[in-house]
């Protein structure tokens, strides 16, 4: 995993994501990056966005992870999941961490809820159901499911059985996918 560290590495993201085939995922390294940037660490991380946008962009075009930085103040879980939930829904795919007590708390963070386990196994269902009438168009409580929502509910599936949460089920059919 290579961390970038500096506004030359946050440019050059993708070419260090995709530099070598052992290269299994980028991260941020946001002291460094802050300290380059004649900056500082807010709680809001508005100094952090633009360099956490390339990372996931370059680490998604690279085929590789995209792994945010460390939260180093351990007594602020209020912040902490305030952060996580951020990168989540950014795209990273985990957080990097200082303290064992913060590894239960973003396994939590990324793990789907219930209802998104069951609204996923719903679109899968849905795809099948199509397929085996041999219709090309799927719809799930009058909404189109196309490939992009099928991939979705597919990732979602693979977290939650990953996550220990629900065991995941067999991939959508070819058409959707």
């Amino acid at each position: 995993m290579a961390a970038l560290e500096s506004p030359l590495a946050i440019i050059n993201a993708y070419e260090i994501a995709r530099s070598s085939p052992r290269l299994i995922g980028i991260a941020l390294s946001a002291e460094d990056f802050v300290t380059s940037m004649k900056t500082n660490r807010s709680p809001e991380g508005v100094e952090l966005f633009e360099a956490r946008g390339r990372i996931v962009i370059a680490a998604r075009a690279a085929g590789v992870m995209a792994l945010d930085t460390v939260f180093t103040d351990i007594n602020d879980q209020e912040g902490f999941l305030r952060e996580v939930r951020l990168i989540k829904q950014m795209g990273f795919d985990g957080k990097s961490v200082v303290n064992p007590n913060q590894i239960p708390l973003v396994h939590a963070a990324f793990a789907p809820t219930e209802d998104e386990v069951r609204k996923a196994r719903r679109v899968i269902e849905a795809a099948r159901e199509a397929e085996a009438r041999g219709s090309g168009v799927v719809s799930l409580d009058g909404k189109m499911i196309d490939k992009p929502i099928v991939v979705r509910a597919e990732r979602v599936l693979a977290l939650a059985g990953a996550s220990g949460i629900a065991p995941a089920t067999p991939a959508a059919p070819k058409e959707a996918k």
